[in-house]
């Protein structure tokens, strides 16, 4: 493959036009040196759609581990043997709480992740109650992590004032039941699109470094724009000791932003962000994935540790982006 265009691809994605897989694939293994001119032109594409601005996220791990699946990257997962802390969904109190706290980090949403497979109606019912309260106290938007979920669940989620579901694809349909067998991409498909019938925003996305082929970062990024979703969260694998990837390594931080540049240039008009492990595998090359991410989380993960909310909003600002901390309206 000869020279990459990368300004010439920043137009065609600024355009609508889908990238050749030939093009995509000169994103994933652009050479060192033209990181730059890469970065550069998907920074082009982000400023066209979401100018400088970056929406910050928190995350709450709100039931910790019991989960029945089998996802090999998951600590939270009944194959992980990793030391985490095991808890049943947290009081009313908690939740309010972590509100309050990802408001005053400047979040525009509070995400509330439960393990397990699929919410039960009691889980429903008892977040639905809990969200009313948050909204009633709190400026912020909600975002859902739930599992495996109904249209039904979904609807009434939404009428508590929930504005938006997270599901993740992962990874491509061909490499899925190489990290999960307990449940299907199809299943997961299926969730998103439920989310979407019920009215809500969708937010769905992966993790780069499972040991996916470059054609299965591809299909993910286009699966995804077929999809239609509103946020798109790239993680990048942080193997945890107890995990059946416990061994990965096959991150460096060029490639990780080569994967965020592909993703901007596939979804050129969505929130794009820099999720799970940004910190462990971009180090001190963090702010050069708000080049294509226009979103971050702050304050950790589920179960690992990240980067502080002061710290972030320092980062940011010194590189010339803009924290945007007005919440979005319900849609």
């Amino acid at each position: 493959m000869g020279a990459v265009d990368y300004q010439g691809l920043a137009e065609k994605s600024i355009q609508g036009v889908i990238l050749s897989r030939e093009e995509m694939l000169g994103v994933l293994t652009a050479p060192a040196d033209d990181l730059q001119h890469l970065l550069q032109a998907a920074l082009y594409v982000r400023e066209h759609f979401c100018g400088r601005k970056v929406h910050l996220h928190m995350l709450v791990n709100a039931r910790s581990g019991l989960c029945p699946e089998d996802c090999h990257y998951c600590s939270q997962s009944a194959v992980s043997k990793a030391p985490i802390s095991k808890y049943s969904l947290l009081p009313r109190a908690r939740l309010l709480e972590g509100a309050y706290r990802a408001k005053a980090a400047r979040a525009v949403r509070y995400c509330i992740v439960t393990s397990g497979r699929a919410p039960s109606n009691r889980d429903v019912d008892a977040l639905a109650a809990i969200v009313r309260e948050i909204r009633e106290r709190v400026e912020i938007n909600i975002c859902v992590c739930l599992g495996l979920m109904t249209e039904e669940q979904a609807r009434r989620l939404r009428d508590a004032g929930v504005e938006r579901v997270n599901h993740n694809l992962n990874t491509s349909r061909r490499f899925y039941p190489s990290i999960c067998t307990t449940h299907t991409y199809d299943d997961r498909v299926r969730t998103v699109e439920n989310v979407r019938r019920a009215g809500l925003s969708t937010c769905c996305g992966g993790i780069i470094g499972m040991g996916e082929r470059d054609e299965d970062v591809m299909d993910l990024a286009l699966s995804l724009r077929a999809l239609d979703v509103a946020s798109i969260p790239v993680n990048f694998l942080h193997p945890i000791p107890g995990t059946p990837l416990e061994g990965r390594r096959d991150l460096t931080p060029e490639r990780c932003l080569k994967a965020l540049c592909l993703f901007r240039f596939v979804n050129p008009t969505k929130e794009i962000r820099v999720a799970g492990g940004r910190e462990f595998n971009l180090g001190d090359r963090q702010p050069l994935a708000l080049y294509p991410a226009n979103s971050l989380f702050v304050n950790g993960y589920l179960t690992t540790p990240g980067q502080a909310a002061a710290d972030t909003h320092r980062m940011i600002e010194a590189h010339g982006f803009v924290i945007d901390d007005v919440v979005p309206p319900l849609p």
